[in-house]
């Protein structure tokens, strides 16, 4: 994980850092906002908790390779039964080579086979993923999902993505008091059916942290912005929401954040 960006993330005090079951929203827009990914992953395993990850964007190798530069050991997680990994790629690949029809009607993607079908089969795979949690050695459940703008590139409406997100809120976030972890793109906004997403998801969420891609172009001492919204349940009456922007500029094992204007560069 990233310390500075732990550090951050820990100054949001009150109802917000309080409450369990949150949904954290991770969006890039015009960068690579996978870092904040990769930091929940690890954060996340280091802190004992099991985790059910969907990597569509990566192969396993990848977020194995990025993981051990980080300290962690993802082939040791899954071996442990700690970390339940989903290989978006190979998987879907499996699945549309597969010849066997009730083999792909039982598959977490089987809904990738059947157009019509909506997301049960990957929601089953999810809960019965985390439901181990319960009487086990592992903490909170953690579920976490790269990204959902490449299942709204499969051909899933918008409508089933939102169905899926809301039953494993209900699941993961309600039942069993866990986090949910969500990067989504919004880069083009004339895509409708992803903003739409990206605004629901903006909504729902507890914490959104968002990377952004610098406006005046390449700069090779700052990479971008992230701002980083808590946002108070509605249930409470804390005041309004608490926003932060810092400037990132990416490392080979660690990122380092700075306030707007106090980058090494510019002093």
């Amino acid at each position: 994980m990233f310390v500075e960006l732990s550090n951050i993330l820990s100054r949001g005090t009150g109802a917000t850092e309080q409450q369990q079951g949150k949904l954290v929203l991770l969006i890039d827009s015009n960068t690579d906002g996978s870092f904040l990914v990769h930091h929940h992953l690890s954060a996340s395993l280091k802190a004992n908790r099991k985790v059910c990850f969907l990597g569509f964007a990566q192969s396993f190798s990848h977020y194995s390779s990025v993981a051990q530069k980080m300290g962690v050991s993802l082939a040791a997680a899954k071996e442990q039964g700690q970390l339940v990994f989903l290989e978006g790629l190979k998987s879907s690949l499996e699945l549309l080579s597969a010849e066997d029809t009730a083999a792909e009607k039982s598959h977490p993607l089987q809904f990738l086979s059947f157009p019509s079908a909506d997301m049960k089969s990957l929601y089953d795979y999810v809960q019965s993923s985390l439901l181990q949690v319960v009487g086990s050695e592992w903490k909170e459940p953690v579920l976490i999902i790269d990204d959902l703008s490449i299942l709204l590139s499969l051909g899933l409406s918008t409508g089933h993505i939102l169905d899926f997100i809301h039953y494993c809120r209900a699941s993961i976030c309600l039942r069993l008091k866990g986090d949910m972890v969500a990067l989504v793109h919004s880069d083009d906004q004339q895509d409708e059916e992803n903003e739409l997403l990206v605004k629901w998801l903006h909504h729902q969420s507890s914490l959104i942290i968002q990377a952004e891609g610098l406006s005046t172009g390449y700069c090779k001492d700052i990479h971008g912005q992230v701002k980083i919204t808590w946002r108070e349940p509605p249930q409470t009456a804390f005041g309004s929401d608490v926003t932060e922007l810092y400037q990132y500029k990416l490392l080979d094992k660690n990122v380092s954040f700075f306030a707007r204007g106090t980058s090494a560069a510019v002093l």
